[in-house]
């Protein structure tokens, strides 16, 4: 029987993975539902190509022009996935991609709709971890992470008990600019923060690399998953980019996983339980004794990537985790549109959590998506006053 799968975020680089998975192994697969932005020709191409049973086109204009030029084709076309009929069988899988907290009210709908879920949105974790786990509780769904580091932490400490967890190592590149030198920080262009040197990643995802965000994400991310104490994680960098976790125990072993930099490998072990042979997606043929050899790691400059200086204040508020994300998707998008510069969103970040009305709104527990989308929009309308009076100096 064919598994009925539904992605979130199918034009995506996550997305646009798990099509290439599924389009070698067609017959295992129906596509139940794609879900999409604006990319007009992605869309279309994927709408002709995998004939999904629904197409959500969230953009208005480019769902206007996709329903009128494909208006004789089977394929159903929404603007909202909550138009599609509700009385449907269950999906086996979905993949949960939609980059930022735009995608969290889809990731905890569609929680409820499957029996396992692939999530690769580290922002919904962050922000709503307790609304998503509470539906997948409900609804008895499987909680599968796909962010490399975070799938080889479940695989490493599988059956173990976290009492016995000393450390948890999660492994950096280092992004572009490892061995660039701070002084020319600022003078970073966008052009060049998206260059990332192993993976190939959105924009957005891209810049937090670039900075070393990403790793500050993902601990906030593993500790909701794995319930081990954040205070037990901590970043090395690893320029190879093919280990991409480390378990050390209190009994002196130390386990680690290695795979290529290629999230075919996270995904398709996430689909298939396992249980498929990596040679069927690539022709890579790595020389594993010359690259283990090869494997570098190093402490990082602390004054250079000064965004692990935000740490220690993971913990400060319940809500902290709900800020340090609004803040940064909007320094982000700043920097990308040549409004600030590459070496001041840290410095920003930093002064969005000493703003006065900054506590009042972080104690404040989220029991709903409302109460997350009220203490997102402070922080966001919070952190372009403080771009817009500081850039005006």
């Amino acid at each position: 029987m064919k598994k009925k799968i539904t992605i979130l975020g199918s034009t995506g680089s996550i997305g646009s993975t798990t099509l290439r998975i599924i389009d070698y192994k067609r017959e295992l697969f129906e596509i139940d539902t794609l879900i999409a932005n604006s990319n007009y020709k992605k869309i279309s191409n994927q709408l002709l190509r995998f004939k999904p049973k629904h197409f959500v086109i969230l953009d208005p204009t480019t769902y206007k022009s996709i329903k009128k030029k494909f208006k004789k084709h089977k394929t159903k076309i929404f603007n909202h996935y909550k138009d599609i009929p509700k009385k449907l069988k269950k999906n086996d899988i979905v993949v949960a991609a939609i980059p930022g907290i735009a995608g969290l009210e889809a990731t905890i709908y569609y929680t409820a709709k499957t029996k396992k879920i692939l999530i690769a949105n580290k922002e919904s974790i962050i922000c709503g971890w307790n609304i998503i786990y509470n539906v997948s509780k409900k609804n008895k769904t499987l909680i599968v992470p796909i962010d490399s580091e975070h799938f080889s932490i479940s695989k490493l400490i599988n059956n173990s008990n976290i009492q016995e967890i000393k450390k948890i190592y999660i492994t950096a590149s280092g992004g572009p600019f490892l061995n660039l030198p701070k002084k020319k920080f600022r003078n970073i262009k966008p052009s060049e923060a998206i260059k990332h040197p192993k993976w190939k990643m959105g924009n957005k995802i891209s810049v937090d690399s670039a900075t070393l965000m990403n790793k500050i994400l993902e601990i906030l991310e593993a500790q909701k998953l794995f319930k081990v104490n954040i205070n037990k994680y901590e970043i090395i960098i690893h320029p190879q980019s093919l280990i991409h976790a480390i378990v050390k125990y209190k009994n002196g072993i130390s386990k680690l996983l290695y795979h290529e930099p290629d999230m075919i490998i996270p995904i398709s072990n996430a689909i298939f339980d396992s249980k498929f042979d990596f040679n069927d997606f690539t022709n890579n043929d790595f020389n594993n004794q010359d690259i283990i050899k090869n494997l570098e790691f190093r402490k990082i400059d602390k004054i250079k990537f000064n965004v692990v200086k935000l740490i220690p204040k993971l913990n400060d508020y319940i809500s902290t985790t709900i800020f340090i994300n609004a803040t940064n998707e909007i320094l982000v998008d700043q920097f990308l549109k040549k409004k600030i510069r590459f070496n001041s969103m840290i410095q920003y970040l930093f002064l969005v959590l000493k703003d006065k009305n900054y506590k009042k709104y972080a104690i404040y527990k989220p029991i709903n998506i409302k109460n997350i989308y009220i203490i997102d929009s402070w922080t966001r309308m919070t952190t372009l006053k403080i771009i817009e009076k500081r850039e005006k100096i």
